[in-house]
Formats: structure tokens, sequence, C-alpha cells
């Protein structure tokens, strides 16, 4: 361990404590050029809280404190570890580490148990701790504002690690007395607050001994934290035990922001640490640990990597990726990594290309997912390689995960000359290695190479066509999804044709030119490729054709009695039609979207699909508004207001703020015709709120 002077405090107010790689050495003296280091001894005390006895027990603390522990004593840290200690032992045990710490240069507190807040004073909860014990706080519990004010006196640097904001143990009507005859406090609802011990430094007087104080907290201010499973740690002790034992040389500030967003992923969002620092030095400690060169070591490389892009993400793109993982059922991990391999400086700033993003890349996930019983192979490396890449993938670690997978393809390449033998196994090699590249064309989708997606696609294809017809039928659908997306993304029209082309293939494989299901699907998707084709071009001839083959759809959807894609193919048809209706003055085309948009709504009930009725409300009222524009006496734009509200009462704020922010835009909008149209100043000021309303969501920094 080690200490960097700071000779200019004005230049670099909040100095983060940091670690290093090496004991005892000290990286930062280049960086700082007047700086001064020296070895340093640091002292640790670990508590674990687990065998309450009038109050709920916690499983996990123990195993946390032994952990802990081991952790800090490999770090070189004096570690004493202690559990289940009453408030006389418990006080004992922070007094005797009081007078330990005399000489020392870093005193490390790691709590984990039962910990309250009552007023503004935080409470660590002795396992003997009752009700009648809240009348004589001070006595009973212990203060760690007292603690963090003796180790202040007694050693440079605190570092107190609380894991200890849990829900309140005590009945919810009880009241806190410092002492027996102190006013009382209730209890905080949501777990600890900010040590007030914790202040920062800037104005500390020259005399002041103390170089600062790190407080850390396992969840955010006035949040519980969880304790995690039954004989496991808890989710704060695990992301401490994987990030703050291998520092690195990476900052103090880096490491705990890796183990803040470690907590919010493993408790899907549900947790979030929180720190609170003032230090006037450059502390490092550590051992060098062996540089990672195995899958796992990979892995949590690129995911180090990802918690650290994670934590500069602002709230409201957190929320969308929280949903997206949510609705479609994907790793919330996954996701984020998805984002971190786009890059972030690609990363969408309007939330409605961002849950394009989103909605895609979690169909790719999903699908991933669904696949992998699929992927059969004798061959144990590649099986090592998959199963690498599944876990890299579930860690965010989508690019290292696409490394796996090229080395697998790479093996399935140096072994192709082998498969020489029986038909047998013949078809088995070629149907696994097909799968290796589908699964390297998974990957590809997920970094948004979908022009190398395609590709491994169309491989997969050729390997499996004489030999799987489910198979060759799913890997040809795929390159035409792929070779959607990317010429959606580009504005290559070729890719959009081989697209078609692909679909076309599809068609050839259903027998006798039977217009079934599939037919009807395959053409669907066909046709949206050619409506996008068609928003590119000047003429509708494309756009006409996507309608008829709508329409076909319709017929066969409506026979086999498929309502969900039959309302899907609706809603494509009446979009279709709004855009065509765009070009014309003749309002025929606005109305017939106006149509078959109500047509979707019979079909998409609100107690079933509140989301996708939602959707098409919103569609019916972009319709209805346009046909105003081209009918103004009628009672369009009325109806286009009801459809909006209507949407808004799914699309809340709350659950869906990006396409709520859009239809109260959208109702604006309507709201401003409609009082021009009746003259009506009520109206306008209804536009102006809808307005106001957008923005609060729809802020600049996020709709610039």
């Amino acid at each position: 361990m080690a200490f960097v002077g700071l000779s200019n405090l004005s230049r670099l107010r909040r100095a983060w404590l940091t670690a290093i790689v090496a004991a005892l050495l000290c990286l930062a003296a280049t960086a700082l050029a007047v700086a001064e280091t020296k070895s340093l001894k640091g002292v640790a005390l670990i508590i674990g809280q687990s065998n309450y006895l009038h109050i709920a027990a916690l499983p996990n603390p123990a195993n946390d404190a032994r952990d802990m522990a081991k952790m800090l004593t490999d770090l070189g840290f004096d570690a004493r570890s202690v559990t289940d200690r009453d408030a006389t032992k418990l006080k004992r045990d922070l007094e005797r580490f009081t007078e330990d710490a005399d000489g020392a240069d870093v005193a490390f507190i790691y709590y984990s148990g039962h910990g309250i807040e009552a007023g503004g004073e935080n409470y660590l909860v002795p396992v003997d701790a009752d009700v009648p014990s809240l009348k004589d706080a001070g006595t009973s519990l212990v203060p760690i504002s007292a603690v963090m004010e003796a180790l202040k006196k007694t050693v440079p640097v605190t570092i107190m690690l609380l894991d200890a904001c849990r829900t309140n143990p005590f009945p919810a009507d009880a009241m806190v007395r410092r002492s027996p005859t102190a006013s009382a406090s209730p209890i905080g609802a949501g777990g600890l607050e900010p040590v007030r011990g914790a202040k920062a430094l800037g104005n500390a007087p020259a005399a002041d001994a103390s170089l600062g104080t790190v407080v850390g907290f396992a969840a955010e201010p006035g949040h519980p934290a969880l304790d995690g499973a039954a004989g496991e740690n808890s989710p704060y002790a695990s992301a401490l035990l994987r990030h703050l034992a291998a520092m690195k040389g990476t900052e103090f500030g880096s490491v705990m922001r890796m183990v803040t967003e470690e907590v919010y992923l493993d408790t899907k969002a549900k947790q979030r640490p929180w720190i609170n620092e003032s230090l006037r030095r450059l502390l490092y400690f550590g051992v060098a640990p062996v540089e990672p060169t195995d899958d796992d070591g990979l892995i949590t490389g690129e995911r180090r990597q990802l918690l650290l892009t994670i934590s500069g993400l602002p709230d409201p793109k957190r929320a969308q990726v929280e949903l997206a993982s949510l609705q479609e059922g994907v790793p919330l991990d996954a996701l984020y990594g998805v984002l971190k391999a786009l890059g972030t400086e690609k990363i969408p700033e309007d939330p409605t290309d961002l849950q394009k993003v989103l909605d895609a890349q979690a169909e790719r996930l999903r699908k991933m997912m669904s696949e992998r019983a699929a992927l059969r192979t004798d061959d144990p490396e590649i099986k090592r390689l998959v199963a690498s890449a599944d876990k890299a993938i579930g860690q965010g670690a989508i690019v290292t995960a696409r490394k796996f997978l090229d080395d697998a393809v790479g093996r399935v390449e140096q072994t192709n000359h082998a498969v020489d033998q029986a038909e047998d196994l013949v078809k088995q090699k070629r149907l696994a290695d097909a799968a290796i590249y589908a699964r390297r064309a998974d990957a590809s989708g997920l970094v948004f190479d979908y022009k190398s997606a395609a590709g491994d696609y169309a491989k997969a294809f050729s390997l499996a066509e004489k030999w799987d017809d489910k198979l060759r039928w799913n890997y040809k659908n795929q390159e035409a999804e792929a070779l959607n997306a990317y010429g959606y993304a580009t504005g290559d029209l070729d890719a959009l044709q081989h697209s078609i082309d692909a679909y076309r293939t599809i068609l050839n494989f259903i027998p006798n030119g039977e217009q079934n299901r599939d037919w009807a699907i395959t053409r669907n998707n066909m046709a949206v490729v050619l409506q996008t084709i068609g928003e590119r071009e000047t003429e509708t001839a494309r756009l006409e054709e996507a309608a008829r083959i709508f329409r076909d759809s319709l017929v066969v959807f409506e026979r086999e009695k498929d309502d969900l894609n039959w309302a899907a193919a609706q809603n494509n048809l009446a979009n279709v039609l709004l855009k065509i209706g765009e070009r014309e003055s003749d309002p025929k085309r606005l109305n017939e979207a106006v149509v078959a948009m109500r047509a979707t709504l019979q079909k998409r009930p609100r107690e079933k699909v509140p989301l996708d009725w939602a959707a098409s409300q919103n569609n019916l009222g972009l319709a209805l508004y346009a046909l105003s524009e081209r009918e103004a006496a009628g009672e369009h734009l009325t109806q286009a207001e009801a459809a909006y509200r209507l949407a808004l009462e799914e699309y809340t704020r709350e659950k869906a703020p990006v396409e709520w922010a859009m239809v109260e835009n959208n109702l604006g909008n309507t709201l401003v015709s409609l009082g021009i149209q009746l003259n009506d100043k009520a109206k306008i000021n209804e536009a102006a709120d809808a307005f106001r309303a957008t923005l609060e969501v729809r802020t600049r920094e996020t709709f610039p």
C-alpha cells in the first residue's frame, strides 16, 4: 500500500482512492510531478451479523465476513473477522480496533448485518437488539458517526463499507431515542442515509491530520438492499469480492463503479450501491493478480469495461434498457453489452431510435437463447468455445463471445476435410457446422454487423440445405432478415433486393405452390422489405405491390383463424396505405388506411395485447390526422384526439415513457389543429399542456 501526496489541492479537489497491481509500489508518481510515496500499514475489521436473537436473522453476513476477511488479508491488510456480536462485544471490538489502528495508515471496516437510520444517525444493530433497545439507542445500538469520529482522530484514512442497508427489522411504528431522555424519531423506511462523518474536506484546517474518509453503502440512500440467496454472499459482497481483489492499477473510483454496476446487473436493476468519499491523497494497495488468459478471465475483463460504460449512461437510457429487458425476457447484462459493442458515441440520442435498436437486438438475443439446445457437436473444443460464448453473452461480453465463435468457426474449418465418412456422419457434421456459422451470425447481429451475419446465415443454409428442410428454411429466413436489417440501416437497395430474393427462395420450398400459413408469413415479410424500398422511391409501385401482398396474406390468416398474424398484416396494410395516401391529393387511400386501422383494433383486444392495442390507436390517430388535412370539414380531428387519449391509457409515463411522450406530442399537434378549426382557445391551451408534458421526457439531453 502507498500514498501519493497532492502538491496542489485546488487543482485536484476530489482525489479518488486508487489501487494497483503491485504491493508496496506506486504507479502514479509519473502522473503527478511532485509526489512523495511511502509504504502503508493497513488494518481491517470485518463484522458479520447473522444470528439475531429477537429480530429477523440474516443467512449471509457470516459468509460475507469470512470471504471479505480472506480477500483483505490477501490485499495486505492485518484483518480480523468477528461474527454475531452483541452490543457489549461489538462496541469492545470497535474500541479495540480503534486502538489497534493507532500507528496505521489505513483503517478498513466492512459491516454486514442489520442497520437502521433514525433522527439523522445511522446505527449498526447488535445481535441482541430488541424493541426496548430503541429507547436507549446510543447504548444498545452502535452509532456509526461515533465510530467514524474516533477513527478520524486515530488513523489518516478510514474506509467503511456498509452492507447494512436492509429493510427495517423493527415494527413499522417503532421510535428511536438516542438516550432515554432524548426526543423520539421514526426509523427510516429505506435503510441507511449518508454518514455525516463523510464530508468534503476542502475547508478542513491545515492542522487536521485526517486524510479523509470513504463510506460505501450497499444501496442508494433511502433504499433497502438485498441479502441474496441463503448460503451465498449478498449481491454487494459478491461484487466486492469479484472486483476489489483484482484492481490491477485501476483507480478505486473506477473499481467502485464496477461494484455499483455489478450489483445493479446482478439484482436486475433493483439495487445500486452508493459511495461518499473525501480524500486528500491517492491510496494504492493490492497484490498483482495473474493476468487472466482463460475463458473466464477474458469474459471478466470485458465485463469490467462494460460496467464502467454502464456507469456513464444517463438514467433515461438506463430506463429504456431495463424496460426492453423486462418486456423481451432477455438478460439486462446482454442488452447493455450490445450497446457497448455499438459504441457509446453511436448510441442513438433519440429514444425512439434507441428503442428500435433495443427491440431488434433483444429479438436476436431471445432467438439465440431459444436455439441453444439445437447445437450438437462431438468436438469437445467446439463445445467449450460455444459454452464460453453463451456465458460471455450472458455476462454482456459480446465482443469476447464473437471471438470464441470465431475460434469455433476456425475449428470447424480445420476439421472440414475429415468429413468423408458415412452419410449419417456427414449429415451430423454439416448440421453441426451450420449451427456454428449461424451462432457466429447471431453474434454478428448483436454487434450490428448485419452484412457478416447475412453471409454466415447463407453459409449455414448451404451446409444444411440438403439435410434438413426445417433448418434450411430457418437459415434462409434469417439471411433474408439480416439483409433487410443491413439495407434498412445503410440504405443499400441491393441488400434489400437480395432480401426479397431470399424470401422468394423460401417460397419455392412450399410444395405444389400451396398458399398456406407459411406462404402468407413469408410473403408478408417480403412485403415489409418492399415497403422499405418504396418509402425510399418517389414512385408508389413498390408500395402498391406491398399492399397487394398484405391483402393476400390476410385471406390466408383469416382462413387459418390466426388472429395474431392477421392483426400484424392488417396493421402493415394500414401503414402502407397511409404512406401512399400521404403522397396523393385524393383522400381515398387515407380513408382506406383508417378503415384498416380500425379493423386491426378488432383483432388486437386491449385486455390481451394492451401495448399493441395502444400502438394501433396511435396509428389510427395518425391516419385520421392526415385525413383531416384532406377533408377539413369532417370529424377526423375529434376522432384522432379520442384515439390518442385511448392510447395514453396504456402508454403511461411510468410504463412506457418514450411512447407516452410520442403520443402526447401527436395529441398536441391534433389539439392545435382542432383549436384553430373550432376557434377554441381551450384546445390551444390543452395542446400547450401536452407539449409541456412531452418536454418533461423529451429533454434537450435525450431529444436534442
